[in-house]
């Protein structure tokens, strides 16, 4: 059994002529549950959408339980994702739907199970989020932390070899976002799976991850172990991690002289 789940070699992609990945190498090895940090708009989402062959890439390749997701035709696409769950930002889940059939839509797609069957693992994937009891509400019935424990649910419904979570701590209370960071590791571990988080949130995420990549500009700067980025001298990791309000990433977008830009506007 290979050692990493992901490999990505010499990445780079643009949107058309427009580049956003540059040169991106990674390993993540299995079992391990990774953090993928960065300013918005460093390319993070697109990272995890080349990951989950929603795009390829422009060079370099990227494999996936031993596959190049690049060079796999739709049916081979189709099978790899079956082997993934994804928990998207906000948790998206379909508002016509009550939560157990958002939980038993994938069971449903993917698998021909008996509706009993269905009905149990529904159960059990809702038990271990802690809202076996809500599954006959509406999503909209929901407060936004149950909301995104339901949408993990489901993330995890076809017990995933490789879970990916875009953002899943966005929005959250200090209360649902640390029962959310708990149930990601706790789920991880107990699936024998392995966890791909982008997320802007530092201080809970370096308590819960093994391994942390930081991309800037659609680069790879740093990574390195939660200790090591906590102690990291690189000028933006450091601003990052601290919330330091001066560093590479400056307050004030450029602009000329404020003095000179008041005299301008004088009539």
């Amino acid at each position: 059994m290979d050692t990493n789940i992901v490999e990505i070699d010499n990445l780079s992609f643009a949107y058309d002529k427009r580049p956003i990945l540059h040169c991106i190498n990674m390993r993540i090895s299995r079992g391990k549950v990774v953090a993928i940090m960065g300013s918005s708009g460093c390319g993070k989402t697109t990272l995890l959408r080349v990951i989950g062959g929603a795009v390829r890439p422009t060079a370099g390749s990227t494999r996936v339980m031993g596959k190049d997701t690049s060079k796999l035709d739709r049916a081979g696409l189709f099978e790899i994702r079956r082997r993934m769950g994804m928990l998207f930002q906000f948790g998206a889940l379909f508002t016509d739907m009550s939560v157990f059939e958002n939980v038993a839509f994938p069971m449903r797609e993917h698998a021909r199970l008996p509706e009993g069957m269905i009905r149990d693992l529904v159960m059990m994937k809702l038990d271990a989020v802690g809202l076996r009891g809500v599954a006959q509400l509406m999503p909209s019935a929901l407060s936004g932390g149950m909301a995104r424990r339901v949408a993990l649910a489901r993330a995890v419904a076809l017990d995933p070899t490789l879970i990916m979570y875009d953002e899943p701590f966005a929005g959250l209370d200090p209360i649902s976002l640390g029962v959310i960071a708990r149930l990601i590791r706790r789920l991880n571990d107990s699936l024998g799976a392995t966890s791909i988080i982008v997320t802007h949130d530092v201080q809970e995420s370096l308590h819960m991850v093994d391994y942390v990549y930081f991309v800037s500009e659609g680069r790879i700067i740093a990574e390195g172990s939660p200790d090591e980025v906590r102690g990291s001298r690189v000028p933006y990791v450091k601003q990052f991690v601290n919330g330091e309000p001066d560093g590479p990433v400056p307050f004030h977008f450029p602009a000329m002289d404020f003095m000179a830009d008041l005299a301008g506007g004088q009539s």
